[in-house]
């Protein structure tokens, strides 16, 4: 039985820049052919990748950690890497991790944070608030 591939990359070039399409789910299956194709562009010479997640339903922490090496990489021979539109599961993921820096086109999220991500935002901003109490140690 064959195995239904997650995860599609497109390519366009032009001069030394590149936009991959992403369509599908990235994880741990899929993330060895998202690394391949962002290695690939530096190997051609490409030092400016833009990657479009538009149509990316799914992405796990092996997909993160592909575009954070591939930004590593990048910047290692003087190029950029950059992510855009990404949905809001995967721009969540993305400031839940503190890789946001890797975004352009952030989308804005829909409506106030459920209480727990308050709480954590407020633990980010000031260390000594207590999650329980609610205030200040």
């Amino acid at each position: 039985m064959p195995v239904t591939q997650l995860l599609k990359v497109s390519r366009i070039d032009s001069n030394h820049r590149t936009l991959i399409t992403l369509v599908g789910e990235i994880d741990l299956e899929s993330a060895p052919l998202l690394r391949d194709s962002l290695r690939l562009c530096l190997q051609d010479g490409i030092r400016a990748i833009d990657v479009d997640l538009t149509y990316v339903a799914f992405c796990d922490c092996s997909g993160l950690n592909a575009f954070l090496e591939a930004s590593q990489h990048t910047a290692a021979v003087g190029g950029r890497l950059r992510l855009h539109d990404p949905p809001a599961m995967l721009a969540r993921l993305f400031a839940l991790t503190g890789s946001g820096f890797l975004l352009l086109g952030l989308p804005v999220l829909p409506g106030p944070l459920p209480y727990y991500e308050e709480q954590e935002a407020a633990h980010r901003l000031d260390p000594f608030v207590s999650a329980a109490s609610g205030g200040a140690l």
